[in-house]
């Protein structure tokens, strides 16, 4: 069965004109059907406050339409965008982030970087530098057999992107553009790229990534410059395309060559930017993007950009967690804890058995004061889950097991993290990883995969209900629920067929055993995690 193209929509900037580009993108779905996305690149939000904006942010109206927008490009609008790793900015509208991948469970690769180019230190909250630039180059093209990405955003031009090629009119693109996203687009070899900020529509005759007779063909590039939303030259600001991901296409209709295709705008004349030779070059960055960086800088706050902040001569007392606001049945100071299920005790987190559990190894990972999801978890939590995850993988493993990790932040009032632990003799993480998309399709439920270095804080508010389960491989899937949400889901694909073929113990209440048996699997778990425990280097 052929595989169904996604529809998107990429427009320029929409400088606070909202009602006009959503009423836009109603008219075209009410023509021809529904899209999958739209992609906005450049200035999003005018200079000037907007009163059309509350009523996006407060929910008196809604984007038709799944939204992704780039950051700022200029001091004014740096304000609304609090998180520079990205995050929800009204139902329907998302700011990706300062820069990162976004990918699909489709496997659509996204590629998006925020702000114009910056070659000063320190780079404005607006801008990217070099080293923003060299980060996400070495994140996706030291990747096993990278071929390319589906499609790259940035809100400048990249520098000589004429060169070759039909007239971009006004615009003169050895002056105008970015050296330092030439030399990105020229590293990511994107199948789409789409600018915006000259308020100028156009659109380049697709060119060719590979050096004809001397190396095999590639897929060309079609690059795209968008104009500003509502423009009264009525210059084009909505481009809708279809497209399929790079992953599922075959590789013979990968690298069809179009018949007005030509050679490679950055090769030549534009060889220096493509080589990075007129910056400095870029220092070395980790590629994670995530607000909290989870490697070796474990837990450190980075400033809004994106900069890990400096320690202060009086560094801050940790933060108080916030108090329940009746009795709970996980804070680990409240009366109702079942301590008996208990197994490890930490500085800011506990592991307890979990009742009525999958198996008897099947745990939970979760703070000691009161947080209801990951997303609102302190800086040192994180730290101390990060740290317990990475254990438990190791103490799973050791058994012949590998672990699923999942959390649903619906009607439940204190975090829990479940750890599942599956015999490597029954499946795959693909099989894993399959088995939660197919179920989540026969229910309508959209799980979105996030990269292995990206986090669910770009993509979901504190006080938002989600979804969000975490492979063995790093690998994410991530649910934004809206209305309903069944409360078994994570156990209901953990114990299919396709799993663990325990299909009787998707629902807890079913599993639950006596205190003494619970007593005993404890024991059993504390004296087996004691040569993996951490907390007893402390």
């Amino acid at each position: 069965m052929a595989q169904k193209p996604l529809r998107l929509l990429a427009c320029g900037d929409v400088e606070g004109k909202f009602d006009v580009l959503f009423n836009r993108v109603r008219a075209i779905q009410k023509k021809s059907g529904n899209f999958d996305l739209l992609l906005c690149v450049g200035n999003f939000f005018g200079s000037t406050p907007s009163a059309e904006w509350e009523e996006y942010k407060t929910g008196v109206k809604k984007a038709p339409i799944q939204t992704y927008v780039l950051g700022a490009n200029n001091q004014e609008t740096v304000k609304y965008f609090q998180d520079a790793d990205g995050c929800e900015l009204a139902e329907n509208i998302t700011y990706l982030g300062r820069k990162g991948v976004f990918t699909g469970t489709s496997g659509l690769q996204i590629v998006y970087l925020s702000g114009t180019e910056s070659l000063n230190e320190p780079v404005p909250g607006y801008s990217f530098s070099p080293k923003d630039v060299s980060s996400l180059r070495t994140m996706l093209c030291s990747a096993p057999r990278f071929k390319g990405v589906d499609i790259l955003l940035t809100s400048p031009w990249p520098k000589y992107v004429g060169n070759f090629g039909n007239s971009s009119g006004e615009i003169d693109t050895k002056k105008c553009g970015s050296a330092l996203v030439s030399s990105l687009a020229t590293a990511l070899k994107p199948r789409y790229h789409f600018v915006a900020l000259e308020k100028t529509y156009y659109e380049r005759l697709p060119y060719r990534n590979h050096i004809v007779l001397q190396e095999n063909a590639q897929h060309a590039t079609r690059f795209i410059a968008l104009a500003n939303v509502g423009n009264p030259d009525k210059k084009k600001y909505l481009y809708a395309f279809s497209i399929i991901p790079m992953k599922l296409m075959d590789a013979a209709e990968l690298v069809k060559q179009p018949p007005d295709v030509t050679e490679n705008p950055y090769r030549r004349s534009g060889k220096d930017a493509a080589m990075g030779k007129q910056t400095p070059a870029p220092e070395e960055e980790s590629a994670c993007q995530f607000f909290f960086d989870l490697n070796e800088k474990q837990g450190r706050k980075r400033s809004s950009t994106g900069r890990e902040s400096k320690s202060s001569p009086h560094p801050k007392q940790p933060r108080k967690p916030p108090q329940p606001p009746g009795p709970c049945w996980f804070c680990l100071a409240s009366p109702e804890v079942e301590k008996h299920l208990v197994v490890n005790v930490g500085t800011h987190c506990y592991l307890a058995l979990a009742k009525g559990g999958l198996s008897d190894d099947h745990v939970l990972i979760l703070p000691i004061g009161h947080y209801q999801s990951v997303v609102e978890l302190s800086t040192e939590v994180v730290e101390e889950v990060e740290k317990y995850k990475a254990t438990l993988r190791r103490f799973f493993k050791s058994r012949g097991k590998r672990c699923v990790l999942f959390e649903r932040n619906y009607k439940s009032h204190h975090l829990q993290l479940q750890v599942v632990p599956v015999p490597l003799s029954c499946c795959a993480t693909d099989d894993i990883k399959d088995a939660f998309i197919s179920q989540a399709q026969e229910q309508q439920i959209e799980l979105l995969e996030i990269p292995e270095h990206s986090d669910i804080k770009q993509i979901a508010q504190p006080g938002a209900a989600y979804f969000y389960v975490e492979l063995d491989t790093g690998e994410k899937l991530f649910h934004r629920i809206k209305k309903n949400f069944p409360l078994q889901f994570g156990r209901e694909v953990l114990a299919s067929e396709a799993i663990l073929n325990i299909p009787d113990k998707s629902d807890w209440r079913q599993c639950q055993i006596s205190r003494e048996e619970e007593e005993t699997l404890a024991r059993r778990f504390r004296k087996d995690f004691e040569p993996f425990d951490f907390t007893l280097d402390d």
